[in-house]
């Protein structure tokens, strides 16, 4: 089977990304090929183009950190059945293509009636915020969290997802995002004020129960001193950061130690670096969990629980467009490239 796929040579500008065909090997036993229908662009592969995500494969390869797409072939072991049913998957390179060579068990089902490019929306986006919310923060109905980028795939998803669990939320994001954020069911506030920890604690004058903070760099020290009693503050990222020459280890390093530091203080606090790829060492537990919460965040979608925030649907042989909208910070949700 010919297979068409993105090719990111090395530190480049989005026009420098390359289209290529080559040909996919039959699937060896236990794999599949799956037809993509829907590839997400997400903050992973804005790093990988700079170097600067923590441990992305060496020069060149195929970015492409989840997917959607539908069965066309199964290898030796695998159910014949799943020829024709629609699936994700988390893959952390190679999604940006429209045929790939996956494990069967890597699959997730998607419901059927769901809009492919609506559930691709979800797949990074939903295991994150589901287990940061669920699994790692336990919010609970009651408590008061604040989400940072509130307009973003990941940012939106933790709106929806704490709103459903009882939570109230505050979220940060531009004021051309504020709308889209307080129709989601946040409070918006701009992420630019200086004044930002002020109109927090106004919000939440005994702190908030959990902070979701992507952002890193000087301001996670705000986001800390905004918690509550036994409040919770869940990193995941160091985007303020991306355009920083150097190691692209040290900022996540730095981050690393100043969460340890603060963990080490006696007051109640906590502190943590998620990482979703944590576990993967222990794969069929790491796999069974991954299916467990995408297929709760599914199960919302179908239900007409959530709301898929798609950016915009572009062709994969515009990938360079796709890209360069999804870092102009000018859109809400998640761009999906439409092979």
């Amino acid at each position: 089977m010919r297979a068409r796929e993105v090719v990111l040579p090395g530190i480049v500008e989005p026009e420098g990304l390359r289209l290529r065909h080559r040909e996919l090997p039959s699937p060896a036993v236990g794999q599949v090929v799956v037809r993509v229908e829907a590839g997400g662009v997400s903050f992973a592969e804005q790093q990988m183009r700079r170097a600067k995500y923590y441990d992305q494969p060496p020069f060149p390869f195929v970015p492409g950190y989840d997917l959607v797409g539908t069965v066309a072939e199964v290898g030796p072991g695998v159910p014949a059945d799943l020829v024709g049913r629609r699936f994700a998957a988390l893959t952390k390179t190679g999604g940006w293509a429209d045929h790939v060579l996956l494990p069967a068990a890597d699959l997730v089902p998607v419901p059927a009636g769901v809009d492919p490019a609506e559930a691709e929306s979800f797949v990074v986006n939903g295991i994150t915020a589901w287990q940061m919310l669920h699994r790692v923060a336990r919010v609970r109905a009651g408590q008061t969290v604040l989400v940072h980028g509130a307009n973003g795939g990941v940012g939106s998803t933790l709106v929806q997802l704490a709103r459903l669990a009882g939570a109230t939320v505050i979220g940060t994001a531009s004021p051309r995002h504020h709308d889209a954020v307080r129709a989601l069911g946040a409070t918006p506030v701009d992420y630019r004020d200086p004044a930002l920890p002020r109109t927090v604690r106004s919000l939440a004058p005994s702190g908030v129960d959990a902070v979701f903070d992507h952002v890193g760099g000087p301001g996670i020290v705000d986001s800390y001193r905004l918690l509550a009693p036994r409040g919770t503050l869940v990193s995941y990222g160091t985007a303020s950061t991306k355009d920083e020459q150097g190691s692209s280890r040290l900022p996540v390093l730095r981050l690393f130690a100043r969460l340890m530091w603060w963990n080490a203080l006696p007051n109640g606090r906590r502190a943590t670096f998620y990482n979703i790829w944590a576990g993967k060492r222990r794969r069929a537990a790491f796999q069974a969990r991954l299916a467990e919460d995408l297929g709760s965040v599914f199960a919302l979608l179908a239900r007409g629980e959530l709301t898929a925030q798609v950016a915009a649907r572009i062709p994969l042989e515009e990938v360079a467009r796709a890209v360069r909208l999804a870092e102009s910070g000018t859109v809400a949700g998640k761009v999906v490239l439409v092979p």
